[in-house]
């Protein structure tokens, strides 16, 4: 009867002994006892929710700041550097077990806590004495499986930040003996995850599609985990653990098995119809389809975005208001300024190499240039990565994409067989082809009948097929009788060959204003009057097909104006540490970011927390450790195909549309290259903060970052690099995060042992 009537309400004494290890165990809220909780579908629904109230809303969440965790690694530099807080204390190495700036709301204890409500519920709906609720089967056992994984994901973060932790997975009773209680190993901690990942799998999917553990859900269920995410959690899981932060002499978790577990998650999420987003987006949305998976919200469904596992459910990004450029309406801070040496990974889109190959001094103050990228010291952001520009402003980058709600007043226009030169007709429905029988080829259109507006541009406009180039074309603004003077646009049009229907367009504006419309184009002559006479000045035998000839007049819009951070400029950088508006290393975020977004409409992305672009990284990452990055993995699920590490990394390159890692590369430089698409792929998106430690290269990246300081001179810029403070946060001890010192306290007296992590 002990746990049907635990309640919320215990003594003082028993409060603190449940709560010193984290707050592990507390009964349901108070006010019900467990058997009331489980005996009703919608309490025990709600209790099954209360469960995720722990998961992360990843983005910029670290503390007064609201900066994203990039802003603690060599990603990006806060502009709240001087500002009292999580960033100041982090790059003024004032970080202990009693101020960890990185925790946030995500701490030991919350994630305890949340694994403490996942045991309550899991150890209560399986016990027949409390569970009396009538629910589905199928829908009992989705749940379960879905609080498996989320027990295990809970577990999964912990581990990333402080190594191995003590495993519980029952509720723990007031009269739980403390005393016993340990510190699990990493390996322990993982064979934990994958025990509770492997057990949600095995629950066989339901046949009804709205409930039960399942591979697909609905628009109208977001958040809820499904067999991808368990999937991916062990993915991310078995890649930790085989890496050389974690990896023992006598641990299981080696490189042959990370590449085992994560081609079978590959490859389940594969044949479950996951596929890299790849639909390209209208100019003026997004730059390249990786820009726009990021600002566009995923569909759980996958009608769309077949590519997200898992998206932050409640926060966006807001990057216009908290890493905001100062032209942005309601931005409040420039936060999180990408780094110089994130902007420095970005490789050549057109050699696919990388630009920058390390630097000769220690301050990166003097890079090595690579000569065979096509790099351009002198003009650094042109021809860069795609993801490079979807994910950074820099000088002179557009803030804007708009092209603006163009009004455009048209004038059809026909054709005149009956006034031609060495031309013949042929017409089709709408389609008509003219083909040139000798010199002077010449047709009448028939007239216009109102006067051109006054807008600012006037276009003449059609579509085209035609077998060759037509050369040396040319247009003459008329009134009745012919040319007469009227406006000639020159002899130096061509018309490209084109087998597929293609737009061609010429700007009649610098003509009409040199020489005005017709001979009577101040009056006398009416505007019905006006036609346009088509010269097709290439001789004869060319032939060429047309639809929708027009002039469009209109006046475009205002040029977007740019994102100027050179000294001075609009978005200048600035060192002052009292103003956090401007950029600290002459760069602002983009990624995430919509460019619509302002204080009226927010439309910036979500986070994701896993997608499968990881999959396929972290499938290489493994594989090129185990079997070398150019054998080919075969996979354990019927019909998948066999994949090497560097086809895996070319599959994520070929979205963003960068040539693929060339063959012949040496182990040593294959991990270079898998490391740096590792970043670019991944920015900002809390991977790089961990990568580098699981690496345990932290002592070469985390010391400080670089920023570009551009001058203008006579309109032309003069690009200087420099170094920003040094963080102290590089030594070995920042590998693994400080256990909160109330906690490390309370366990060492409850077990005599030191729980605290090296050097904290």
């Amino acid at each position: 009867m002990k746990k049907e009537y635990i309640k919320l309400i215990f003594t003082a004494l028993i409060l603190l002994c449940i709560q010193s290890c984290a707050d592990l165990d507390l009964p349901s809220d108070g006010r019900l006892t467990l058997k009331d909780m489980f005996s009703s579908y919608q309490r025990t629904k709600n209790y099954y929710n209360s469960c995720k109230a722990y998961f992360p809303q990843v983005g910029f969440m670290y503390q007064e700041q609201r900066t994203p965790l990039a802003s603690f690694s060599d990603e990006a530099h806060d502009a709240s550097d001087g500002v009292s807080g999580a960033v100041f204390d982090w790059y003024n190495n004032r970080t202990s077990s009693s101020n960890n700036p990185v925790a946030g709301s995500y701490s030991w204890a919350h994630y305890f806590q949340g694994i403490r409500k996942c045991n309550t519920f899991l150890a209560s709906i399986n016990d027949p004495e409390l569970a009396t609720a009538v629910i589905d089967e199928d829908e009992k056992n989705g749940w379960i499986g879905e609080i498996l994984v989320l027990r295990a994901f809970y577990y999964l973060q912990l581990i990333k930040r402080y190594g191995g932790v003590p495993i519980i997975d029952t509720p723990y009773e007031v009269t739980h003996d403390f005393s016993q209680d340990r510190r699990a190993s990493f390996e322990e901690c993982v064979d934990f995850i994958m025990a509770d990942c492997d057990a949600a799998l095995a629950i066989p999917e339901s046949e009804k599609s709205d409930i039960g553990f399942r591979w697909y859900i609905n628009d109208n269920e977001r958040g809820v985990i499904t067999r991808a995410f368990a999937y991916a959690v062990k993915s991310q899981a078995a890649l930790y653990a085989a890496s050389p932060l974690w990896k023992t002499g006598e641990s299981k978790y080696d490189w042959q098995k990370a590449t085992e577990i994560t081609k079978e998650a590959l490859d389940q999420c594969l044949a479950h119809g996951f596929e890299l987003f790849n639909t390209k987006p209208a100019e003026d949305i997004a730059q390249n389809a990786y820009a726009y998976y990021f600002i566009l919200r995923s569909d759980p469904s996958r009608s769309v975005d077949k590519e997200t596992i898992f998206e932050s459910t409640s926060s966006r990004t807001n990057v216009w208001k908290y890493a905001g450029t100062p032209i942005t309406e309601g931005a409040e801070k420039a936060g999180a300024g990408p780094s110089q040496e994130l902007v420095d990974a970005y490789g050549m889109q057109a050699t696919g190499e990388m630009a920058i190959l390390g630097y000769n001094d220690q301050d990166h103050l003097q890079p090595i240039i690579n000569t065979a990228s096509g790099y351009d010291p002198s003009n650094p952001y042109e021809g860069r990565d795609p993801r490079f520009y979807a994910s950074i402003y820099y000088n002179n980058s557009p803030r804007s994409l708009s092209t603006g709600n163009i009004e455009k007043d048209l004038y059809p226009m026909s054709l005149n067989e009956g006034v031609k030169n060495n031309v013949t007709v042929t017409r089709q429905g709408d389609e008509i082809t003219l083909t040139t029988t000798g010199s002077d080829p010449w047709i009448h259109g028939n007239p216009i009948g109102r006067k051109l507006s006054n807008a600012e541009k006037r276009v003449v406009s059609f579509e085209y097929k035609s077998s060759q180039t037509v050369s040396s074309v040319e247009f003459f603004f008329c009134v009745a009788g012919g040319p007469q003077g009227g406006v000639s646009t020159g002899e130096n049009i061509r018309i490209e060959a084109s087998s597929e229907w293609k737009r061609f367009e010429y700007d009649l504006s610098d003509a009409i204003a040199r020489w005005g419309f017709g001979v009577n184009a101040n009056g006398g002559a009416q505007p019905e009057n006006h036609f346009l006479r088509f010269d097709l000045t290439g001789g004869a035998g060319y032939e060429i097909t047309i639809r929708n000839l027009r002039i469009e007049a209109f006046t475009p819009p205002p040029a977007p104006v740019p994102v100027e951070t050179f000294v001075g400029g609009n978005c200048g950088i600035s060192d002052d540490i009292t103003e956090t508006r401007y950029t600290r290393t002459g760069y602002y975020l983009r990624k995430f970011n919509n460019y619509k977004s302002n204080v009226n409409v927010d439309g910036d992305g979500f986070m994701k927390v896993f997608r499968l672009a990881e999959l396929y990284l972290n499938f290489a990452e493994a594989a090129s450790n185990a079997v070398g990055h150019e054998t080919a993995v075969a996979g354990t699920t019927p019909g998948a195909a066999p994949l090497s590490a560097r086809e895996a990394v070319n599959i994520v390159r070929a979205r963003a549309e960068m040539p693929p890692l060339p063959t012949g590369l040496t182990p040593e430089e294959f991990q270079v290259r898998y490391r740096n698409e590792r970043q670019v792929e991944l920015a900002f998106e809390e991977h790089r903060f961990f990568d580098v430690r699981r690496w345990k290269i932290l002592n070469e990246t985390d010391k400080f970052v670089t920023g570009m300081r551009i001058v203008k001179e006579n309109d032309k810029f003069i690009y200087n690099r420099f170094k920003l403070q040094e963080r102290g946060t590089n030594a070995d001890k920042y590998l693994i995060l400080p256990i909160s010192l109330s906690e490390a306290s309370k366990m060492e007296s409850f077990t005599g042992v030191n729980w605290q992590n090296p050097g904290w």
